[in-house]
Order: C-alpha cells, then sequence, then structure tokens
C-alpha cells in the first residue's frame, strides 16, 4: 500500500470517530450548560477547551506508547449530570468536576483500577465491548425506518467499497451519505454561520454537598461505563492498555482544566474502536497514527467549535448513528469471534454479552460495569477443581 494511501486511510479513521464522538452527544452536553445556567457562548467555550484537551492527550499518549489511545468527554457523565447537576451553579459543578477528576487521577497513582483489571479474563472484556457496541450496528437498521436509501445506500457503499476499493470504504460511505441526505432536504444549514470562540473561566467553589452529588456519581460513572469499556477496547485488540498512565494524565489535565469546562474527559470506547479497525492500517502496530489523526482533527473541531456546533446540528442524527454503526461491523464480529471461539469462558463470556447489550441500570451506574460483574460472577460459579 502507497504511502499516502496509508495518510489517508488513518486520517479517515480519525475523521470519522471525531465526528462522531462529537456529533453523537453534543446536544447533552448543551443541555448540562443551560441547565447550570449558562449560555450558547458557554458552550462553544466548553466545546473549544474539550476539543484542546482531548487533542492534546490522544496525540500525547498514542504517539509516546506506540498505541491507539483516543481520549474522549464522558457522555454518560454528561447524560448524568442533566439531572444530578440541578440546583447547583456553574462554580458548585466546576467544583465538582475537579473532585471527580482528582479520584480518576488518584486511581491512576495507586494502580487498583490497573490491577482489577489485568485479572479480568481477555474473553469477558472482548464479550463487554460486542456488548457496547452492537446497539449501534443494529440501530444501522432502525434507523432504516427514517432514512430508508440513505441508509441503505451506506450499507451497501460499504460492503461494495470492502470488496472493490477497501482502502476508501469509509470514505466512500461518509461521503455518500452526507451527499444523499444534502440531495434529499435532510440538511438543516439555515443555523450556519461564522463564528469564533473564547475561553471562559469559571471559578470553582467547593461545596460538599456537590462533590457528593455530583462529583462522586460522575467519577463512578466515568470509570464504569467510559475508562472500563475503553480499556477492554484496546484488550479486545490485543494491546498492552496504559491503563494508570492514561488515568494519570486524564485526571490531572481534567483538574487543571475543568474551571474553563473540561467537566470529564476519558479513554474513548466507541470511537477509539473505529482507529483500531483493519480499515485505519492493515498493521496493527500502526494504528496509533489514527489516533494521533483523531487527535489533530479535535484540535481543529475546538478552533471552529461555534460553527461546528452549527454544521452538526446541521445534519440528521440518524445519518451520524448510522455511520457510527456501520465503521463498528468489523469490530463487533471480531470481539464475538474472540469472546466466544474455542474458550473456557463461554457461558461467562455470552452473560457478559447479554447483560452489557441490556439497558440494565441500577444505582446509576451503566451495564458495561454489571455486564463483567456478571461474567466474573459466572466464572467463579461455574469454574471446576
Amino acid at each position: 500500500m502507497a504511502f499516502s494511501d496509508q495518510l489517508l486511510n488513518r486520517a479517515t479513521a480519525g475523521l470519522v470517530a471525531v465526528i462522531i464522538g462529537f456529533a453523537s452527544s453534543i446536544a447533552l452536553i448543551y443541555q448540562v450548560v443551560i441547565t447550570l445556567g449558562g449560555t450558547p457562548d458557554l458552550v462553544a467555550s466548553w466545546i473549544l477547551m474539550l476539543g484542546l484537551v482531548m487533542g492534546a492527550t490522544s496525540i500525547g499518549l498514542s504517539y509516546y506508547y506506540k498505541v491507539p489511545v483516543l481520549i474522549a468527554w464522558s457522555t454518560t457523565g454528561a447524560a448524568l449530570l442533566i439531572s444530578s447537576a440541578q440546583g447547583y451553579n456553574l462554580n458548585e459543578a466546576v467544583g465538582a468536576f475537579m473532585f471527580a477528576a482528582l479520584l480518576v487521577f488518584l486511581s491512576g497513582i495507586t494502580g487498583w483500577f490497573e490491577k482489577i483489571m489485568n485479572r479480568i479474563p481477555s474473553e469477558l472484556a472482548c464479550a463487554m465491548l460486542a456488548g457496547v457496541l452492537v446497539t449501534f450496528g443494529i440501530d444501522v437498521f432502525n434507523f432504516m425506518n427514517d432514512m430508508p436509501l440513505v441508509i441503505g445506500l451506506m450499507v451497501l457503499v460499504n460492503f461494495v467499497g470492502k470488496r472493490f476499493f477497501a482502502r476508501f470504504a469509509m470514505l466512500s460511505v461518509l461521503i455518500v451519505g452526507v451527499l444523499l441526505a444534502w440531495q434529499f432536504g435532510h440538511v438543516d444549514t439555515s443555523a450556519l454561520h461564522w463564528k469564533m470562540s473564547h475561553f471562559t473561566y469559571i471559578a470553582p467553589s467547593f461545596n460538599l454537598q456537590a462533590c457528593i452529588s455530583i462529583g462522586l456519581p460522575l467519577y463512578i460513572v466515568t470509570m464504569t461505563s467510559q475508562n472500563l469499556p475503553g480499556i477492554a477496547v484496546l484488550k479486545a485488540h490485543n494491546y498492552k492498555a496504559p491503563i494508570s498512565a492514561s488515568l494519570n494524565v486524564t485526571g490531572l489535565v481534567n483538574v487543571i482544566c475543568a474551571p474553563f469546562g473540561a467537566y470529564s474527559i476519558n479513554l474513548a470506547a466507541i470511537t477509539a474502536a473505529i482507529c483500531m479497525s483493519d480499515e485505519a492500517d492493515k498493521n496493527p502496530d500502526k494504528r496509533y497514527w489514527a489516533s494521533i489523526a483523531g487527535g489533530v482533527f479535535y484540535i481543529l473541531m475546538a478552533l471552529c467549535a461555534a460553527t461546528l456546533v452549527g454544521l452538526v446540528a446541521s445534519l440528521p442524527q440518524a445519518l451520524i448513528l448510522a455511520l457510527a454503526g456501520i465503521a463498528l461491523f468489523g469490530t463487533i464480529a471480531n470481539s464475538l469471534q474472540q469472546a466466544l471461539t474455542g474458550s473456557q469462558y463461554t457461558e461467562a463470556a455470552i452473560v457478559t454479552f447479554l447483560v452489557t447489550a441490556s439497558d440494565l441500570t441500577m444505582f446509576s451506574v451503566g451495564s458495561a460495569f454489571w455486564g463483567i460483574i456478571a461474567g466474573v460472577c459466572t466464572v467463579m460459579i461455574t469454574r471446576k477443581g
């Protein structure tokens, strides 16, 4: 493969990952800011800081460890904040963000989280990854109810592309999807305009009740619903995950940048899987360049935050989520294969997969965490000898 083709594949994987990560949850961050009494301009400020932080940490960790580490904002954390942050002001919320980030940093420094993860069988990690991603694969066909021709042709282009022009398959799906959505009037550009974003500093106020009500739940969901699947993605692709180092870096950077809107950052899972696919690079040892490309696109996204908020809002949500599912077809298949083929943990793996794929939520903790717990319990109960 020519170097220019490799560069294009890596850049495409990074671009698709960033578009999906940005578009799928920007509405949640917008709502968090509004819930806390902020304005749309403050939303752009938060996106500016989050994009710069995620880009810099993705580039730094990926290049240093030569592993495709992609950092993302906490989507589940944003969803949690919409309800848990009600009744608190921005200053108190920022103090709680810093408290949660400090707990992440301490988890990395002590190494306890890495020790636990290293004791979990890789088959269960693969099963959990498949459970996290399978909904995105199913949604590709669910969204055909809304946009049958557009999404149907995207799926067709994906498979035809993999057969005849594998190097450009995902890029082709992205282009075809956007062009068709435009052609059929699904793209609304009325809110598009150029506008610069600016940093806004919010002085933290450390309120014990806010730290307990906002900070502690934010830490728990970030670790269980974001970092845990992020580590599983790396393990499922046979990478040595720099667990403690990633927690150290994201936790410390988060503490410093929280007053500017970096409410919570963590290891990416779903978007990171796109950067670890065969489409990113046939050589697994070179796929970290896709995450570096993602980091560059994060920074570009940040610099154009105010405009991009409108651009992404102009694209139909069904298109964005279908793009994510199509990009993850191969990863879902590989994860299930590794979890279930010739494994002594087959029963535990299928339990992990089913629980993770479910809508189970207990004590504000999502199904990914309970999937691993269920799988480990199954191993302990069914182990012979």
